[in-house]
């Protein structure tokens, strides 16, 4: 769904000002839930909040080309580094695009990856691009999102759309990456920040 703000109330009519607001579940920087790919599985309200406040990593996924797999070896040594239970992002530059067709020709991660990552403990994943799976479009079906659905499996969230990863320039960051509190739904805006500890 296309965000749209109103003007809802203005000082001048009513003493105060206040926006209506209409977005999708899932509108800009958001996290997904796993209802988000499992009808059974927890919603947004539902999850542990410490999946979405702890210490975290960014992976550095060198140059990519549109619609590239991140596979094990564009992270080399990185991925020795990563600790059970760290939020991890990963640094496609994809977000350099946004507001461009090319944005939906975004880098996603390889299922193994994905896979090798639940195995060492790792819950929170996030890109600054559009979907952690290919994203599909009329020449470019996809491959059904096997990343999202590993991850709802395992009770993990997913972050899409980060923007300013080149910006996190301190070691040992904070990820904050809290969802707005929506009842029994799929995802949520978030406002994420870095946080130098």
């Amino acid at each position: 769904p296309v965000p749209h703000l109103s003007q809802h109330s203005t000082i001048e009519r009513d003493g105060f000002n206040l926006m209506s607001i209409q977005m999708g579940s899932q509108s800009g920087t958001h996290v997904d839930a796993p209802f988000h790919f499992d009808q059974n599985a927890k919603r947004i309200d539902e999850l542990d909040l410490g999946l979405f406040y702890g210490p975290g990593r960014i992976l550095d996924c060198g140059d990519l080309k549109p619609r590239e797999k991140i596979t094990l070896g564009h992270l080399g040594e990185q991925i020795d580094l990563v600790k059970p239970g760290e939020i991890l992002f990963f640094k496609t530059g994809w977000s350099d695009f946004f507001g461009t067709l090319e944005y939906f020709n975004n880098p996603y991660l390889a299922s193994d990856l994905v896979e090798h990552l639940l195995n060492k403990g790792i819950k929170t994943f996030g890109l600054d691009a559009l979907n952690i799976d290919e994203t599909p479009d009329g020449s470019h079906p996809g491959e059904g999102f096997p990343a999202h659905h590993l991850i709802a499996k395992a009770g993990g969230v997913i972050c899409e759309n980060l923007t300013n990863l080149g910006s996190v320039d301190f070691d040992s960051p904070v990820f904050s990456i809290l969802p707005l509190k929506f009842i029994g739904i799929d995802g949520a805006p978030v406002r994420a920040v870095a946080i130098e500890n």
